[in-house]
């Protein structure tokens, strides 16, 4: 029996799975990608399929990999998504087909436990505070009785405690063979376990620093592997040009400074001037990041010439060379102390690589690559690729003479405009892909309905926070709550928590008002997905960036979903910059062929957050006059789901009066 007959058996009405699985139904739409991903798997062919909310893609690429009876690696964007598949999904699968594979998860080296730094913090534990004490001795206790060695078991340390980059390793701080501890390695325990396995999970930027750096064990598995499925797929340029990037950051430095204060008063106390050595770092760090806040606004800078758009390029050079010379003082005595312990080699190797990292920034910018500075905590320096394409093609080189050679498909809810999905097919060097388009499942138009304000002011224009605030006001007033916003900057969604928070504080009703940032993502998405009819104050959930997508908020809880403005990139991104400058270089038209697409696709997936299931009721209200009166709102308009119009401020409130229960909810107002 081939491989598509299996499959197909397995997702009829009396197949496996509906025996198997009390909430499964059949889905011709899940069946249609099961089948494509099977035909893939067989040919070995590259098969690129969106999948609209709904369809069940996950189970519908699973299968075929799991009967396919070859070795399958799995790629997702999010470790949230890489957990959910190996503690969930993927058993749970197994199960109902009956099958027995070897499962493993793989990470990047910094999400496992080095016992080898757990050591040397706990000796070093006097430069801490007592939060930190605190986290560490959890750590410690944990130690003792895990088996994986991933940071995501210790669930009471989020991802920006400092006793993370205490407790792991990185490429340049780890001593490899030479370490004590190398036999009790959780980082290469992870790895062989991933050689040994049937199924390997793992997330794109491990896979992308592999193909940078080759050091994180994808390498290895690569060439064993038969089929490789990446999900979330529309993060995969975005995700290959950050880690096939030239990078720098001042946090290297720094970083590189309390390691050697860690380590030299530890093993070699008294030999050197390490807190002296870690001043000379800080400061040198702090020259640079200060050279730089001369520079133009916003938080990423345009880099063309020898330094960072606005910035002298004598104090830029002044900058690179006192960070350099700090870098040169640090591993010479590193190296004096190499008798005393391997960390001190590591450390000599470390502070070279930071200094070979940062030296191509003081010279121009290579033809074909994008540069930029951005500044946060750290200056991050980044010099990177267009696209993927080359990357990707390099590694897939399709060969048609070779029979049995890999299968590669790529899926998400959103990856293109168009019926050939040339947005993602091109970025990624796609070019012999066969594409899929499946359509939601669910009933758009009786389930959800979209408003544009036609009366309202344009994004650029002062009172459009305040008017948003005004209608997501008059709107969760109504619901109860129930609502989430999602806007397109941090400056905003803090100014719409602010106004919120004033209205309802001189109304009657009492309503939570939750702000991205004020909490913990996962404390904020269970607050919001709270059962409203058990919840005495409603809620409002205002946020931006991450909250766009991966947020699934079935049933009440969410009805009204607000988004401030069309999610058009900054136009003084560097790297879109260098980008439109490449299409228009050929004859291509910028917004048509990068913007528009770009903001399409982050349409789609914010308005996805909407409805979940077959139950869902809800609004869609984007708070942005373009989508009408500009030319290119129909486009932009096609990028949503079906849904009903509403044309006016009446039929907005009879929208809200309905999912209320006061009245029908119908189509057609």
């Amino acid at each position: 029996m081939d491989l598509r007959t299996q499959v197909e058996a397995v997702f009829t009405e009396h197949g496996l799975l509906s025996a198997a699985l009390a909430s499964f139904s059949p889905r011709p739409g899940q069946m249609a990608m099961a089948q494509a991903v099977a035909t893939a798997i067989e040919d070995g062919t590259i098969l690129a399929v969106e999948a609209g909310t709904g369809v069940g893609k996950t189970y519908a690429y699973l299968v075929p990999a799991l009967l396919s009876g070859e070795r399958v690696m799995v790629s997702t964007a999010t470790k949230a998504l890489q957990d959910q598949l190996f503690v969930r999904d993927i058993p749970r699968l197994l199960s109902a087909l009956g099958l027995s594979l070897r499962v493993a998860l793989l990470k990047g080296r910094s999400s496992y436990l080095c016992m080898q730094r757990l050591g040397t913090a706990r000796q070093a534990a006097e430069n801490l505070d007592g939060v930190a004490l605190r986290q560490l001795a959890r750590v410690e206790d944990w130690a003792l009785s895990t088996h994986s060695g991933d940071m995501a078991e210790v669930n009471d340390l989020d991802d920006a405690s400092p006793v993370l980059g205490l407790v792991t390793s990185t490429r340049e701080n780890c001593l490899g063979s030479q370490c004590p501890q190398a036999n009790h390695c959780h980082t290469q325990w992870a790895r062989q376990n991933a050689m040994k396995a049937d199924v390997v999970v793992v997330n794109h930027h491990l896979f992308f620093a592999d193909l940078n750096i080759r050091e994180s064990g994808v390498a290895e598995l690569l060439p064993s592997v038969r089929s490789v499925i990446f999900d979330e797929a529309h993060h995969l340029n975005d995700i290959g040009v950050q880690f096939l990037a030239r990078q720098f950051s001042t946090g290297q430095l720094k970083s590189l400074g309390r390691d050697l204060v860690m380590v030299g008063q530890n093993v070699a106390r008294g030999f050197a001037d390490w807190l002296g050595l870690q001043l000379q770092l800080d400061r040198a760090a702090q020259g640079l990041e200060e050279a730089v806040r001369s520079g133009g606004t916003g938080a990423r800078l345009g880099w063309i010439d020898a330094a960072p758009e606005g910035v002298l390029n004598h104090d830029w050079h002044a900058g690179v060379n006192a960070c350099v010379a700090a870098l040169q003082n640090a591993q010479a005595i590193s190296l004096q102390m190499d008798e005393r312990g391997p960390e001190f080699t590591a450390l000599a190797q470390r502070a070279d690589l930071i200094a070979n990292a940062l030296l191509p920034f003081s010279h121009l910018t290579p033809t074909g690559s994008a540069r930029w500075a951005e500044r946060g905590t750290h200056l991050r320096l980044s010099e990177s690729p267009l696209d993927i394409a080359q990357a990707m093609r390099s590694t897939i080189s399709p060969d048609p003479d070779v029979k049995n050679q890999k299968s590669w498909v790529f899926t998400s809810a959103t990856l293109g405009v168009d019926d050939q999905l040339s947005w993602f097919v091109t970025s990624c060097g796609l070019d012999d892909a066969q594409v899929l388009k499946v359509e939601s499942p669910f009933d758009y138009v009786k389930q959800a309905s979209v408003y544009v304000p036609p009366d309202f002011p344009k994004p650029s224009e002062a009172g459009h926070t305040e008017a948003v605030a005004r209608l997501i006001f008059e709107g969760a007033s109504r619901l109860g709550g129930r609502t989430l916003v999602l806007t397109t900057t941090t400056k905003a969604m803090h100014a719409l928590g602010r106004l919120l928070r004033a209205l309802f504080a001189d109304s009657a009703q009492a309503m939570d008002i939750l702000v991205q940032g004020e909490a913990a993502k996962r404390a904020l998405i269970e607050r919001f997905c709270k059962d409203p009819k058990q919840e005495e104050t409603g809620c409002i959930l205002v946020a931006t960036a991450s909250f766009w997508e991966g947020i699934d908020v079935a049933g009440d809880a969410l009805q009204l979903l607000v988004i401030d403005k069309l999610p058009f990139a900054p136009p003084d991104d560097p790297l879109m910059q260098s980008r439109a400058e490449a299409l228009q270089a050929v004859g291509k038209n910028a917004f048509k062929d990068l913007h528009l697409p770009t903001a399409s696709i982050a349409l789609k997936q914010g308005a996805g957050r909407l409805i979940r299931s077959e139950r869902d009721r809800g609004v869609l209200v984007v708070c942005d006059v373009r989508l009408l009166k500009m030319g290119y709102g129909r486009k932009l308009m096609s990028a949503l789901p079906p849904m009903q119009r509403l044309p006016d401020h009446a039929a907005w409130l009879q929208a809200l009066n309905a999912l209320r229960g006061s009245l029908p909810f119908e189509p057609g107002f």
